[in-house]
């Protein structure tokens, strides 16, 4: 059951964008510009890492959803669970594994953080530019898995791939899927 008795049993995340609209456009613009946006870190990549934040966080809706967009991006489904349940024994991810070893410290203790962490990013052969993507995905991920548990969002997205259509995952912006709850008008 959500938290929020308004929400339905089975509350969707869109359930509660519907209640609670305010602010909702500039945060999916935000998502917009850090997940589909160009950048040095591919589209599946850092749906990957939403996804591994998520499973960190232990949030169902967000790991579900993301991992659904990974592998529409390409991401083999079997690497993403390999991924989640012991990082370090992942084959063919091995220069990704930097990146994914500083989101989980960030995620868990980001005070802790120190130049060695991003150097061994660097010597993976990643830029500035591609830890500061990953380091976005964590912290808006940060945010959205505690909206999500926070409210209580209890729907679960396993299994259903077959609901969404990914003819248009390159043109798919979480700004439209906001502009559905919110009045851009006034």
């Amino acid at each position: 059951m959500p938290f929020l008795p308004s929400l339905p049993e089975t509350s969707h995340l869109s359930d509660l964008f519907k209640k609670f609209p305010r602010g909702l456009l500039p945060l999916l613009e935000y998502h917009d510009a850090i997940l589909r946006s160009e950048g040095e870190l591919t589209k599946a990549e850092r749906e990957l890492i939403a996804t591994y934040t998520s499973s960190l966080n232990a949030c169902t809706f967000c790991y579900g959803a993301h991992k659904i967009y990974a592998e529409a991006f390409g991401i083999d489904e079997a690497m993403i669970e390999a991924m989640v349940a012991d990082l370090d024994s992942v084959e063919g991810m091995d220069k990704l594994k930097p990146i994914l070893r500083y989101v989980k410290k960030l995620n868990f203790l980001p005070s802790k953080i120190v130049k060695a962490d991003a150097q061994a990013v660097f010597d993976a052969g990643w830029s500035e530019e591609a830890l500061y993507e990953a380091i976005q995905v964590c912290a808006v991920f940060n945010m959205m898995n505690r909206i999500v548990e926070g409210a209580g969002v209890n729907y679960d997205p396993a299994g259903e791939t077959g609901a969404h259509s990914f003819s248009d995952i390159e043109t798919h912006t979480y700004g439209a899927f906001a502009k559905t709850f919110t009045d851009t008008e006034s």
